[in-house]
């Protein structure tokens, strides 16, 4: 393999190595799991990766997901008859044809060298992948337990920049659980029918819409919210739209797990196309629908929250303490008052331009918390 020219694909091979093999020991001996690839390894994918990503086909930034496993790993792989070099000017050549989300790039030793073997869809538990995002911009994720979960983020890299998601993160007691699912800290247990992990799915749905917008989960056993929405509410939902929690519920039942699943990412689809419109979309703990484009106001008799401490899930990240006139524009002021005012509630909020925020009230800091996880959600 050729030595990396990049300075941050040695960096952050060793951690993601790290993270790798410490995630394993989570599985019971014999179980179906992805080889663990070498820090070298890691080193040279990244490395390629990053390369690829400064390069153009016909004036586009190619997207790549360079995928380490096996052909004995995977199942109806589209396999190469001589295979690919891993080389910046051969995968820009390919990445056209490999955009489509899902679709990666399997990478494995081949006579000592690491070469793109094949194309799949089907990918090992823990099966590590390297994906290019936007020119400069990669991801690095393993695969969930459950294979209709969102990949668990490790590192992100952009340009120079290397962030590592700091996996302690979750045992401060002010993180809620849609932070910790996002880490991926769920004990690898199956999370598709959990409502965290259907929280997520409208997450990245809503970042990915790219117009902004605003979702609020409130407890399905209280009417409290309303104190907090200007009245009469536009788009009020009477009665409340059940699909979403009904599929969280009652699970597949009859129907196939890829069927279900189907079914359960057009609703979350829908849902989530309505943060789009001006004002909150508002759901319960639970996932029914209640209302959109609802205009959030100070609770009568509250006061404006003074503070609003900001962090991040990433190493070395620092908890910044900021006014709320610091925080955005209103969109973020109206969720952080939200959020205190109603503090058995979470708001999270997308802009425009791709930062993500999930505010919550921490009862054992008497502090309300913004927690930035758009590195959780590439």
């Amino acid at each position: 393999m050729a030595e990396p020219a990049y300075p941050a694909a040695r960096i952050v091979a060793e951690k993601v190595h790290a993270l790798l093999r410490e995630r394993r020991q989570s599985f019971a001996s014999g179980s179906e799991i992805a080889s663990l690839p070498s820090a070298e390894v890691i080193e040279n994918l990244v490395d390629v990766a990053f390369w690829t990503s400064l390069r153009r086909e016909e004036q586009h930034p190619p997207r790549v997901a360079l995928a380490y496993v096996s052909p004995e790993q995977t199942k109806y792989a589209l396999s190469l008859e001589r295979g690919i070099p891993l080389s910046p000017p051969a995968l820009t050549r390919v990445a056209p044809g490999s955009e489509r989300p899902g679709v990666y790039l399997a990478v494995s030793q081949v006579d000592a060298e690491l070469r793109v073997w094949g194309i799949t869809r089907k990918i090992p538990i823990m099966c590590l992948v390297v994906e290019s995002l936007a020119p400069g911009l990669l991801v690095i994720k393993h695969r969930h337990s459950d294979e209709t979960a969102k990949f668990v983020n490790m590192a992100v890299i952009e340009g120079d920049q290397v962030k590592i998601l700091d996996y302690r993160f979750s045992a401060i007691p002010s993180c809620p659980t849609i932070v910790g699912t996002l880490l991926g800290l769920d004990s690898f247990t199956s999370a598709a029918r959990d409502t965290s992990n259907v929280l997520i799915r409208l997450a990245v749905s809503m970042r990915s819409h790219g117009r902004g917008g605003s979702l609020l989960i409130v407890p399905a056993d209280s009417e409290k919210w309303r104190d907090s929405i200007a009245k009469p509410i536009n788009y009020s939902v009477q009665p409340a739209y059940t699909e979403l929690s009904t599929l969280i519920r009652e699970g597949p039942g009859e129907r196939s797990q890829r069927k279900w699943n189907d079914v359960l990412s057009k609703v979350v689809e829908s849902i989530a196309g309505f943060t789009a419109i001006d004002g909150a979309t508002v759901i319960t703990d639970a996932g029914d629908l209640l209302a959109f484009g609802a205009k959030i106001m100070r609770r009568h008799g509250s006061s404006v929250p003074e503070k609003v401490v900001v962090t991040e899930p990433i190493e070395g990240a620092p908890e910044a303490v900021l006014h709320p006139t610091q925080l955005g524009g209103t969109r973020h002021l109206s969720a952080a008052q939200f959020a205190f005012d109603q503090r058995e509630s979470i708001a999270l909020v997308a802009s425009q331009d791709g930062p993500f925020t999930v505010f919550s009230w921490a009862d054992c800091y008497q502090t309300l918390y913004g927690y930035r996880v758009e590195s959780l959600l590439l």
